[in-house]
């Protein structure tokens, strides 16, 4: 789930590219939630989507950094535990707002960097498509 447009020609493809190996092992859905005028309205739409039972992941700087192998982990958790959704949110262009700060199970920082809407859908596909890979033992990811 992700604040912002649904289509950029930039990184599409390559979304497109992960999302289609990702789905070899569960399915994935793209929820776009538009841009508001304040965080607390794209706050009150992001958990409007989420369900009482999903486990969410809030994508944020200030979160905990964590490895392929960390998020492969937190992954198979999730299947153990029967999570039936497990929903990965990227907040606005100013963060999330309080709320789904309190909503969220985990917060996970990608990187001490910040990336545009765009790139962070690219690395979390791809980044889910490897703890996949990991979780099956198949040679994609290198240690």
């Amino acid at each position: 789930m992700t604040v912002g447009k649904d289509r950029d020609d930039v990184t599409e493809d390559a979304v497109k590219h992960f999302a289609i190996r990702l789905m070899r092992y569960l399915p994935l859905e793209w929820v776009y939630i538009e841009h508001s005028q304040t965080k607390e309205k794209e706050g009150e739409k992001i958990l409007s989507s989420i369900k009482k039972e999903d486990y969410v992941v809030l994508l944020d700087e200030r979160g905990q950094d964590m490895k392929s192998e960390q998020l492969a982990e937190l992954v198979e958790n999730r299947m153990v535990d029967s999570v039936k959704r497990m929903v990965f949110v990227v907040g606005g262009a100013y963060g999330a707002s309080d709320s789904v700060h309190l909503r969220a199970n985990y917060t996970w920082k990608l990187s001490s960097l910040v990336f545009p809407h765009m790139l962070v859908r690219v690395i979390l596909v791809e980044q889910l498509y490897r703890a996949m890979t990991i979780l099956k033992g198949e040679k994609y990811h290198h240690e």
